[in-house]
């Protein structure tokens, strides 16, 4: 997995482009600036617009090219991001820590996943909140990006269960059109949540 994605990442351009995603930035800006992590953050985009405004950001990836060129991309706008090479598995979530966690398009397998989404909600402080955007099950009917493979990809059943024990304030699937570099690009099915930590 660390070979693929170091491979993909080795290309010279942001393959999912330099602005935020969408979804993130609209939620992010709701909230006052605290400290925020970004598990599976590839190339920066969200973490550097994150600290641009204000956020004290973690971030990690397993791929060490991603983290060269979110590096890249923070010194280049100015800003400071904490970036640490990691799998989901490895990273060291810290308990009541975090003001906002944003899980951008961080597909994993479902024997890992309920594991690190339990973590992730124990690393929030009382009132943080989680943000995220990622491809549901009928994104296998488009080619605008995401897993090949179901076991990677979400519904709204799977994420209510997961989340359980957080409010939660928005969760949807929805059609949209991706404009995020060349591998998220046309039309797709993906799944919006906001969760909020109630201690």
């Amino acid at each position: 997995m660390k070979e693929k994605w170091n491979e993909r990442y080795a290309s010279p351009d942001f393959i999912y482009g330099t602005e935020p995603n969408a979804f993130f930035k609209q939620q992010l800006n709701k909230y006052t600036p605290g400290r925020l992590l970004l598990p599976g953050e590839g190339e920066g985009r969200n973490a550097v617009y994150a600290a641009k405004h204000g956020w004290t950001v973690d971030a990690f990836d397993l791929s060490k090219q991603a983290m060269k060129k979110a590096q890249y991309l923070a010194r280049s706008r100015n800003v400071k991001i904490n970036y640490t090479k990691a799998t989901y598995e490895e990273y060291n979530y810290p308990h009541h820590t975090y003001d906002a966690v944003g899980l951008i398009y961080a597909h994993m397998p479902s024997i890992v996943r309920s594991i690190i989404h339990k973590q992730l909600i124990q690393s929030l402080k009382p009132s943080g909140v989680i943000i995220l955007e990622a491809f549901h099950k009928d994104q296998l009917n488009y080619t605008s990006g995401g897993p090949k493979d179901i076991d990677m990809l979400f519904d709204e059943d799977e994420l209510a269960s997961d989340f359980e024990g957080i409010d939660i304030l928005l969760l949807e699937k929805r059609k949209i059109h991706l404009q995020e570099g060349t591998f998220h690009s046309g039309d797709a099915v993906v799944v919006q949540m906001l969760g909020k930590a109630t201690s």
